[in-house]
């Protein structure tokens, strides 16, 4: 049987670095063989990160993995979501209308499928700074409350979100209290989904909605760069979510697919963007250098990029309804 305790010691990884064994999480089986191996080419950190991909089930997840306290070095002031830098020179209004645009992106999904407005409690799971709470307060008047593994985070009128600092599965919230909890690019970063989606279910009101948005590893971009997919950003993701086991996992927890979306409102071109970057030029996406060729990237591809929810390009996204 594939050991990947013994394949782990094969990869090049600093000495600091204590491995944890796990399970599937979907299956719970611990028969498997390797899938690839990842690296954290977004920041360039060191580091080889083995993913496996289960015999019974099928789902891809990595194996062995850092333990929670190990991976905190992983979550600093480089990784992008908690990058507070605003002055891009005269991109600025470019590359503030595409931080809007993923939190206006957001909220059109979320309204199709839910009532904002000043009664409306929303939990955002893993919302780092969290933009798209001010947002639906501002506009809604929403009731806002979020989550997040990393500490320290600050933003203007980061003070007006109820914040909850830790694992989500851990915090004290109280039961029944949301009508909307959402997951942007959280689930494939967690460290026991299966705890959490039974925490979803448990601070939802009856009839609430729980929206989770993933990369989908059975999609063109994953096809195209595989190891360097930025889809892969190892060690934060944990596992690698395809259609079949992304739907599987849900239904283990008795959650009701009201509808499944093969894209999201993250934007498929920074996965088209930066696959290439790290398949072409390496390790270390250095914004301040890319910032310009992202934008016009964007620009050449916008003809193709109009068309972006029919591709299968990266993401995927499901609503879910608590019965």
């Amino acid at each position: 049987m594939f050991n990947p305790l013994e394949e782990i010691k094969k990869l090049n990884n600093p000495a600091r670095f204590v491995f944890e064994e796990v399970s599937c999480y979907l299956c719970g089986s611990n028969n498997c063989e390797k899938f690839l191996v990842g690296e954290d080419d977004l920041t360039g950190k060191e580091g080889e990160f083995l993913y496996v991909k289960c015999k019974s089930c099928s789902l891809v997840y990595q194996n062995p993995r850092l333990p929670v306290a190990g991976i905190k070095e992983f979550y600093d002031s480089e990784y992008i979501a908690h990058r507070k830098k605003k002055d891009w020179g005269i991109l600025t209004p470019l590359f503030e209308r595409a931080m809007t645009k993923h939190d206006r992106e957001k909220e059109k999904l979320v309204k199709k499928y839910c009532d904002l407005n000043a009664h409306t409690e929303i939990l955002d799971v893993g919302c780092a700074v969290g933009t798209f709470l001010l947002h639906l307060n501002k506009k809604y008047g929403c009731k806002i409350s979020g989550v997040d593994f990393k500490e320290g985070l600050s933003y203007p009128d980061f003070d007006k979100i109820n914040f909850y600092q830790g694992l989500f599965y851990e915090q004290n919230i109280p039961e029944k209290k949301f009508d909307v909890v959402t997951m942007w690019h959280f689930f494939e970063h967690d460290y026991d989904p299966n705890l959490s989606l039974e925490m979803a279910k448990k601070v939802l009101k009856p009839g609430g909605k729980l929206i989770i948005e993933v990369p989908r590893l059975d999609s063109r971009t994953f096809k195209w760069f595989k190891s360097k997919w930025p889809g892969v950003q190892a060690p934060q993701h944990t596992a690698l979510y395809d259609k079949k086991c992304f739907l599987e996992m849900l239904k283990k927890h008795n959650l009701v697919v009201e509808e499944y979306l093969p894209y999201g409102a993250f934007p498929a071109y920074f996965y088209i963007f930066t696959g290439m970057y790290f398949k072409i030029i390496g390790k270390g996406l250095n914004l301040n250098k890319i910032i310009f060729p992202y934008f016009l990237g964007q620009f050449l591809l916008s003809p193709v990029l109009w068309f972006q929810k029919k591709l299968n390009l990266s993401m995927q996204t499901v609503v879910c309804q608590l019965p």
